[in-house]
């Protein structure tokens, strides 16, 4: 990865924001989700893409090469990948995954310099209730091993949560849980936040009405969280006009991490319609 290659911008409460670019062709802007940064998420995706896109991989406030605030609420993550995707100064196709979601549709009902979302797996607060007891033990477990400072148990426990066996079993044999495990902090922080906040959300009925690009939502086959995912595909489909819901076959929540040239086939065939329409 080129070192030399950094974008940034600065979010509207004055948090600095930074991602490496890689690649050439149309700018692409790839948002990490929940847990981890913009390297980490991407790194396995990235060699299918840049011989195609220029892809920017950001980190939100108190992630990656990004700085922090003490205000972690959905607004202004939404203004960090706004302000971001702003400062490119081309049009811009937006790539979510999981958490991101929320946040790459935020901006791109606030910004004329968004053409596309594309997001795989995306989170609605307030989906999928019959998921929500599995999903809250494993996050129960992930801050109780973070406070005990087991940062890497804290990972696998967050896996398990959220990936099928086959998934978790895939990761074993790589570096993956010690390589995010310094992910978790921020992951917690920006939970909490999320949990305590009421205010308005970027995926509102009436804000998601707000978002007149083309949406991708992609889904897996095999993904745990069947009940979280589809209602949440669902809920986006009925407010967003342009919406497409796309399902791949034989995979779980952590494809982009473990069949990137399945994803990769999906995302150059949406972003490349949107820069060719019919």
């Amino acid at each position: 990865m080129n070192e030399k290659r950094i974008h940034r911008a600065v979010s509207a409460d004055g948090t600095e924001l930074a991602g490496r670019v890689v690649g050439q062709g149309p700018a692409v802007v790839l948002v990490h989700g929940g847990i981890g940064h913009g390297d980490l998420a991407w790194e396995a995706l990235l060699p299918h893409l840049t011989d195609r896109f220029t892809c920017y991989l950001p980190s939100i406030r108190g992630r990656g090469l990004s700085g922090d605030h003490p205000d972690h609420t959905p607004p202004r993550l939404v203004e960090d990948v706004t302000a971001f995707v702003d400062s490119i100064g081309e049009p811009v196709c937006l790539v979510g995954w999981s958490g991101s979601g929320p946040w790459c549709l935020g901006a791109a009902a606030r910004s004329d310099t968004v053409i596309a979302v594309a997001t795989y797996e995306p989170v609605v607060p307030g989906s999928g209730e019959t998921d929500m007891p599995r999903l809250g033990a494993a996050l129960e477990k992930v801050g109780m091993a973070a406070a005990d400072g087991r940062l890497v148990d804290a990972v696998r426990a967050f896996a398990a949560g959220i990936c099928t066996d086959d998934e978790v079993a895939a990761l074993e044999p790589t570096t993956f849980f010690e390589r995010w495990a310094g992910a978790v902090p921020a992951l917690l922080n920006d939970l909490g936040q999320d949990r305590a906040y009421e205010g308005p959300r970027s995926i509102d009925p009436k804000a998601l009405e707000q978002v007149s690009v083309p949406v991708l939502v992609l889904r897996g086959e095999q993904t745990l969280l069947t009940s979280l995912w589809g209602e949440s595909a669902e809920h986006i489909a009925r407010h967003v006009p342009d919406t497409h819901i796309r399902e791949l076959s034989g995979v779980g929540h952590f494809a982009p991490v473990l069949a990137p040239e399945l994803l990769s086939e999906e995302l150059i065939a949406f972003i490349e319609s949107v820069h060719q329409p019919a």
